[in-house]
């Protein structure tokens, strides 16, 4: 079995599966009717999250060659440290969480001689940008070590490419919300604007906080590209079958417009119809003003399409699912 041969039922190893957006793709490759093996530390995933049917390993990605074979056809990699104030406070942990695990990842595929990945990626490799839409092309200059650790993966793959030919696709997102099922966002802690205003709405915050009011965007506060879950993992299934062999392929996925703080505050306030206090705080060091993707090489190389890009139906999604969760929800 091949990248190349999409009509045939592979054998995958999903790196993180037990996370946010590892666990949302789990399932669609289950659902397209693939043989799916779920490695997770569970050290930021929760074990519930690991759908039906798929096969669960704990442990971390250091140790993938304790699972990886050659029955295996392709792996999708999601293990990774993700919070960015933490990168700051201990860089350590994310050099080796984010490189030595995939560079131990990578080595193992090797060794197993499965050549076929895609590769969870970030916006944060670009940095700030100097102009938006951010297209693939653009400068990219991390502002934090979460940014560098996954702009250096992504150089590594693209070694791993050339020199042993991987067949490999990156791909960029930008802020990823919504839920699909019973899997959704519950990090711990909660870094992320959509999911923070929900607490508010379910009485677990009493306000959320607009970092700066006075950036030059319509309403003055930052703009962000939101992405439904379902549609970022659509499109996986998608690089998995666009991966060729040699080629390192990068592409970002967004919807190419943007959302206020403030638009996705009242539209939680619309969606959830409690009120939601805001309380005006200092701008944050290092926000841009406007983060936008640019998805056209997306569109053109992957045949994707967003189609979920109603922001209420973003916020629905999250909402139902945020409400699903009892307090003692198990990881």
């Amino acid at each position: 079995m091949t990248a190349s041969d999409p009509e045939r039922p592979r054998k995958l190893l999903v790196t993180g599966g037990a996370g946010y957006v590892g666990s949302v793709v789990a399932a669609h490759l289950l659902e397209a009717g693939h043989q799916v093996v779920v490695l997770d530390d569970l050290s930021t995933g929760f074990r519930a999250g690991v759908p039906e049917g798929a096969e669960f390993v704990e442990g971390r990605v250091h140790e993938a060659a304790k699972v990886l074979d050659g029955s295996f056809d392709a792996v999708l990699h999601f293990a990774a440290s993700s919070q960015v104030a933490e990168s700051v406070a201990d860089p350590e942990k994310y050099w080796r969480n984010n490189v030595v695990g995939s560079l131990e990842l990578l080595s193992a595929m090797r060794g197993a001689g499965v050549r076929t990945l895609v590769f969870s990626s970030t916006a944060a490799t670009y940095g700030e940008p100097v102009s938006v839409p951010i297209a693939e092309d653009a400068a990219t200059a991390p502002t934090n070590p979460y940014g560098a650790t996954k702009l250096a993966v992504d150089q590594m793959i693209a070694s791993e490419c050339h020199a042993h030919g991987l067949a490999a696709v990156s791909l960029r997102y930008f802020n990823v919300a919504g839920a699909y099922g019973r899997q959704g966002e519950r990090h711990d802690p909660e870094s992320h604007l959509i999911p923070l205003v929900l607490q508010v709405a379910q009485g677990r915050r009493a306000e959320v906080a607009v970092f700066g009011e006075d950036y030059p965007t319509p309403d003055g506060t930052c703009v962000r590209d939101y992405i439904h879950v379902a549609d970022l993992a659509e499109a996986h299934l998608l690089a998995l079958d666009k991966a060729e062999s040699g080629r390192h392929l990068v592409c970002n996925l967004g919807n190419g417009s943007g959302f206020s703080v403030r638009e996705v505050i009242e539209t939680v306030r619309a969606v959830t119809g409690h009120p939601i206090p805001a309380v005006t705080r200092p701008r944050r060091p290092g926000d841009p003003a406007s983060l936008v993707a640019s998805a056209d090489r997306a569109r053109g190389e992957l045949g994707w399409r967003p189609r979920r890009t109603d922001l209420a139906e973003i916020v629905r999604d999250a909402w139902n699912f945020t409400q699903s969760l009892g307090e003692d929800d198990a990881r």
